[in-house]
């Protein structure tokens, strides 16, 4: 998700900053919000990697299982493809490239059905955490024989992203574990638009979505209950991956944020199709941001029960699948998903 890490040497709001810049437009703003790219420093990314691992989270192991079941016929379906990339054959080698690829736990599931059908394998992850990309690299090279792994810290969300190309190969992007969630309709467009200009005709993207919610699912699909469980979980891991942003302010900004009077909160919005994560301030409050002469500084005030919206996560039914595809230009060749309907991956080709 987002923007390199940018760690200010002195509190400063400066717009030539991201998180500063940041911090101006969305606490401003009214609502206030702030972006979830600011979720994803360090600490962030440590939290999220112990919320995949949550039993209330059924999107990353229901995601893992997917793979697991349906890896070959993933790379046989990118291999067949009736489009193929200039110089590409029938037997062109796959190279992967991950947007958002964090620690790319479940990507290892690819990678080794990928080295079954050709010897070398080239991975390049992209993602705004060095540490969790180190931590990818030394994991897949050290488990994975036949991989090589060249991470790129960037900011996929606004940048062009630079694909390397092994001649001959085929580019299989893969964007998965439900992160176009976080971006409205027209922004999630928008990415893969800027996505499909960096592939070629018959280049391929795996898309991970989470599913809507089934009125009524009696145990035989999503209810609304098991998806808020899923942004509030029992152990406050999310809680306190939700209140993270707000200690990265403090840190970078120079800001003065009290934590304790600051409450995580999941809403479903179902008009929108979505969930919401807030914090909710449990109290009327001033917070004050130190200003530098790059800048002036920013005071804040808060009513009780005023909140700042940190994150949207969408979630999709098929027609939306593959409307967004179909806008960004690229053709479904197949979706799998799970029996119960929780959450699904689709392979597209670029067109």
């Amino acid at each position: 998700m987002p923007p390199p890490l940018a760690t200010l040497e002195l509190p400063s709001i400066a717009a030539a900053n991201p998180v500063a810049d940041e911090a101006c437009r969305g606490l401003t703003s009214t609502p206030k919000s702030l972006a979830p790219w600011l979720f994803y420093d360090a600490t962030g990314s440590r939290l999220f990697e112990k919320i995949t691992a949550l039993p209330e989270y059924y999107l990353t192991r229901t995601e893992r299982d997917l793979f697991t079941a349906h890896a070959d016929e993933i790379f046989d379906l990118v291999s067949s493809s009736t489009h193929k990339p200039q110089s590409a054959t029938c037997a062109s080698p796959i190279t992967i490239v991950e947007l958002g690829a964090g620690t790319a736990s479940k990507t290892g599931i690819l990678l080794r059905a990928l080295t079954q059908r050709q010897q070398h394998v080239l991975y390049q992850p992209i993602d705004i955490s060095p540490s969790a990309l180190e931590e990818a690299r030394a994991a897949i090279e050290g488990n994975i024989p036949g991989v090589a792994v060249r991470p790129r810290v960037a900011n996929y969300i606004t940048d062009t992203v630079r694909i390397e190309r092994p001649a001959g190969a085929r580019v299989l992007a893969l964007y998965i574990g439900s992160s176009i969630g976080n971006f409205s309709p027209a922004e999630a467009r928008q990415l893969l638009i800027r996505l499909r200009s960096e592939l070629s005709l018959g280049d391929a993207l795996l898309l991970g979505t989470d599913l809507a919610p089934t009125a009524g699912a009696n145990g035989h699909g999503k209810s609304i209950a098991s998806l808020l469980a899923a942004y509030n979980d029992a152990a406050g891991v999310t809680a306190a991956f939700n209140r993270n942003v707000l200690t990265r302010l403090n840190r970078e900004l120079g800001a003065n944020f009290n934590l304790a009077r600051f409450t995580h909160r999941a809403i479903w919005n179902a008009a929108h199709s979505r969930i919401e994560m807030h914090l909710e301030s449990s109290c009327a409050q001033a917070v004050h941001i130190p200003g530098s002469s790059a800048g002036a500084p920013l005071d804040l005030h808060f009513a009780a029960g005023e909140t700042i919206h940190t994150e949207n996560s969408y979630k999709f039914t098929a027609p939306a699948i593959d409307a967004l595809l179909a806008g960004s230009r690229f053709s479904a060749t197949r979706t799998f998903a799970d029996p119960r309907q929780l959450f699904a991956v689709t392979l597209a080709t670029a067109i």
